[in-house]
Formats: structure tokens, sequence, C-alpha cells
């Protein structure tokens, strides 16, 4: 999976991966105001299946959608072509950068090494 989401595409996934499936009605129901038009939701959830982040399976006179590609995975993702991108694929580098710019307290930090160490022993 080396596709990246547009923000609406991913604003989608979000709903898709909170509900596990949907129908684009349901899908226009979880977004915020202003409703996007079905139409628009629907070419969304068309899209998504090409890039084979969705599948559908026919319900009714209608499709309910689901992902195809787990949060996590995407998550995961995501995260690796930032820390690449702009930290040159160092953790401690995108960490101080965090703690710097968002002034990320000690707590935080020890979570997320908690996170790590959590990670690193399964």
């Amino acid at each position: 999976m080396s596709k990246q989401l547009t923000k609406a595409e991913e604003q989608i996934m979000q709903v898709l991966w909170s509900l596990k499936e949907a129908s684009v009605k349901e899908v226009i129901a979880e977004l915020p105001e202003p409703k996007p038009a079905y139409n628009t939701v629907s070419t969304i959830i068309r899209i998504l299946e090409t890039k084979e982040f969705v599948g559908h399976q026919p319900k009714g006179r209608g499709y309910v959608y689901y992902p195809l590609v787990k949060k996590s995975e995407y998550s995961n993702e995501s995260l690796h072509k930032l820390m690449n991108g702009y930290f040159g694929g160092s953790f401690k580098s995108m960490v101080s950068f965090f703690m710097k710019e968002n002034k990320m307290d000690i707590n935080e930090l020890e979570s997320v090494l908690k996170e790590i160490n959590k990670n690193k022993e399964s």
C-alpha cells in the first residue's frame, strides 16, 4: 500500500474505519456540516475502491462499503513517509521536533516510550 490519500479520501476512510461498513448515506450522516452532496461522497468512495482501500457488497437496492486497509496499516505507512520525508528517517529527530514545537510534556513522552517498548516486546 503505497498510495497516499487526499484529505477528502482520508475523511471518508475515517468514517469507514469507525463504522466498519456503511452505505453512502450512512457515511454522509457521520460527516460534519455542511454535508457534502451524495454524488460527491459516492465518487470519492469509487476512487477509494480504485485505490484498493475500500470494497463493497450488495445490500438491498444499494451497496455497503467497507475498508480493505486497516487504519493501523495506513497510519504506520503515513508516519514512516513523514519521518523519511521530513526527518531523514530518524525517529529521534521526529520526536525531538514534536517535543519542541508542540511543547510535549514529560508524561506524553513517557507514554510514547512505553508504547514503543510494548510494541518491541510483541
